[in-house]
């Protein structure tokens, strides 16, 4: 019998090209990232509420944005907007290191909590500072942004190495398109990905509160 974890990786096979993207979404626990009384709904393809206006993302949108990374296993991942930390899990299981930082006290707290309770040790969970990202702890193979921005944040652009991609949903607040930047010594390339929605960014370089 079908679980229904079974009948959302079906669902997202439908869409999802990369094997290991799919197979790392059937690994972690969804469940474990969301209240006791919306554990039921954990393996809806729908975004859940966390709290302090924040959601968990549909699990299509995560596996897409996921997908867009393009991870080999080695990588040194930038996440701003750590979030109840299920993107974070996900980015645990397929590169090297995660950095992840969240302006929320409460939830990040929480969620490196829950990353540890999980055994993911390959993670970081920071408060997110001043400066978009996490400058300090420079540079990274790939940025993912969990928040929509008005444009590619210039201070993350530059804490990416030579070649390295940067995912964002950019846009206005209520309508974003998911962009992928691959930065190159000839000018920087943009691809626009498709249509996606995502609470806003906070910070110098996106949206003020």
């Amino acid at each position: 019998m079908k679980t229904a974890r079974d009948v959302l990786i079906e669902g997202l096979s439908r869409e999802i090209q990369d094997k290991k993207v799919l197979e790392a979404v059937s690994r972690v626990p969804r469940e474990a990232f969301v209240s006791e009384e919306l554990r039921h709904l954990a393996y809806e393809n729908i975004p859940l509420g966390i709290g302090f206006g924040q959601t968990i993302s549909q699990p299509l949108i995560v596996a897409l944005m996921t997908q867009c990374l393009e991870l080999e296993g080695n990588e040194k991942v930038l996440e701003v907007g750590t979030g109840s930390g299920y993107q974070t899990a996900i980015l645990a299981e397929l590169a090297g290191q995660v950095v992840s930082v969240e302006r929320i006290p409460e939830l990040e707290i929480r969620a490196r909590q829950t990353l540890e309770n999980l055994g993911y040790h390959n993670v970081a969970v920071r408060p997110a500072g001043k400066t978009l990202g996490c400058p300090e702890e420079a540079p990274y193979d790939v940025i993912m942004v969990t928040a929509g921005a008005p444009c590619l944040p210039c201070d993350l652009v530059e804490q990416l190495v030579p070649g390295g991609r940067l995912v964002a949903p950019v846009g206005p607040r209520w309508q974003q398109e998911l962009t992928r930047l691959t930065r190159q010594q000839d000018g920087d390339r943009v691809e626009k990905l498709g249509g996606c929605y995502f609470v806003p960014l906070i910070g110098k370089g996106a949206w003020s509160e």
